[in-house]
């Protein structure tokens, strides 16, 4: 009998594609979609779906029980530009459903644990490129700040209670499947969308911000390696860092000509360039690749033709 798998925030921009990753690796039965609102056919036709709010404890416990869960991935989160509107219900949701998970795991009724991270849990005081799995952390947004809190109650969970818990510090994602989730690298997503449209775009980010950037398949496959990996190789416990290119809304904007030659690019810069400019330009994620085994497949040029004729 395989093991059964909750995804909490299956219906988001990363939960939706980790979702149907899940369901292809194993019998979809054993794979329990969940999100606080209702899901699109395609979680609803290939599988379990429950309406679940990650911020009840007991409708989590619940679910878990009942389907005798042990492995769960929890992808609620309010993302980086929402958030700062929202910082209480940011803070409440982002922590508070973490809780609910690892006391889950300290009383050993989920055996294994997702969680992701993000490259906004660095901040002005970190170095600007290529930065280490250990620097300097000092988050301005409300998003990074829970972000790095999250990070330590991992850590110390694994540390005191035993409890098998992974993460990963996402860059920014690019995904033609599913709509972006506000977050502030999303302007490549829609630069993306408006090119394969032939229509003009007014970008929210300068075009000299450089930010990390990642393929939607390769972060997927990332995150299933990293689930898949031996304990015993996984020494960090509160988030690895992951990489694969960077570019700014500039290179991009080039990047598309090639294919897209009249693609027209406008910036008028957002209170998001404020949060951009407190991130670092690339990251340096040696230390998954020693421990696990990390090998990104998408560089730029590959990621730019398969969102183009994916959107077109």
């Amino acid at each position: 009998m395989q093991q059964k798998t909750l995804i909490l925030g299956a219906s988001g921009q990363i939960g939706t594609e980790l979702t149907m990753a899940l369901r292809e690796r194993q019998d979809p039965e054993s794979i329990i979609a969940s999100d606080i609102r209702e899901g699109d056919s395609a979680l609803k036709d290939t599988g379990p779906f429950e309406i679940v709010d990650a911020l009840d404890p007991e409708v989590v416990a619940d679910i878990v029980h009942s389907h005798q869960v042990e492995v769960v991935y929890l992808m609620a989160a309010m993302l980086s530009a929402t958030a700062e509107k929202y910082p209480e219900k940011a803070w409440n949701l982002n922590m508070n459903s973490l809780f609910h998970v690892l006391e889950l795991g300290k009383d050993q009724t989920i055996k294994k644990i997702f969680w992701p991270s993000s490259i906004s849990v660095f901040g002005p005081g970190t170095p600007k490129e290529n930065v280490p799995q250990e620097t300097i952390m000092d988050p301005t947004t409300v998003y990074g700040i829970s972000k790095l809190a999250g990070e330590r109650w991992c850590a110390y969970y694994h540390k005191n209670h035993g409890v098998d818990v992974r993460s990963l510090r996402y860059p920014g994602l690019l995904s033609w499947k599913t709509a972006p989730g506000g977050g502030t690298t999303d302007y490549a997503i829609e630069m993306y969308l408006h090119a394969a449209r032939n229509t003009p775009y007014i970008c929210f980010l300068g075009p000299e911000t450089r930010l990390p950037m990642m393929y939607m398949e390769d972060a997927i496959r990332a995150t299933l390696e990293l689930m898949d990996a031996n304990p015993d190789k996984l020494k960090n416990r509160s988030a690895y860092n992951l990489a694969a290119f960077s570019f700014t809304p500039e290179e991009l904007s080039e990047n598309i000509r090639r294919i897209r030659p009249d693609f027209q690019v406008a910036y008028q810069p957002d209170f998001r360039q404020h949060i951009a400019d407190s991130w670092p330009g690339s990251i340096d994620d040696q230390v998954a690749r020693k421990h696990w085994g990390w090998q990104n497949e998408y560089d730029l040029d590959r990621t730019t033709k398969e969102m183009l004729n994916k959107l077109s």
